[in-house]
């Protein structure tokens, strides 16, 4: 099984978008049973908060539930317990690596590496009220790392 946790800041835009679009397209490839996936926050903001309602409307808009997400903090835990943590841009992978003490299996990546955008953030959609943008980089660091996974293309 492959365990993957995505972190954002909040964990009421970015990363709950990646983990409902990651799901989604894990379902639908038919691997549903060999992914764990799920997401958290490097701050304490927004905890037990669901995700925040225009990121929600725009999973939804593509048939996306995330019905019953809350907003978690990142624990010291969660390195052993995932292959991979994924932040949205360089401040949350700065923030993961301060929580976690470092990461020694090389195990911190930012989501659009796998879309063959090395060194490229997210842009959080809480600033930029740009929720459509947000969802088409997600998407295509998700369908980037379930290649990666699945080794195709």
């Amino acid at each position: 099984m492959y365990r993957i946790l995505f972190v954002c800041h909040g964990n009421i835009c970015r990363s709950p978008m990646a983990e409902f679009i990651m799901r989604d397209l894990v379902t639908h490839a038919g691997l549903g049973g060999k992914f764990h996936i799920a997401s958290a926050a490097t701050s304490r903001e927004e905890l037990g908060n669901p995700v925040y309602p225009p990121a929600r409307r725009k999973l939804a808009e593509h048939g996306i539930s995330c019905a019953g997400k809350t907003a978690r903090q990142l624990t010291q835990e969660d390195y052993s317990q995932y292959d991979l943590l994924i932040g949205m841009d360089r401040t949350n992978l700065r923030n993961v690596s301060y929580i976690l003490g470092g990461d020694p299996e090389e195990k911190l990546h930012l989501l659009l590496e796998f879309a063959g955008r090395s060194g490229e953030g997210i842009a959080d959609p809480w600033y930029t009220g740009d929720f459509e943008s947000t969802f088409r980089d997600v998407l295509a660091g998700c369908k980037g790392l379930l290649a990666h996974f699945t080794g195709t293309k």
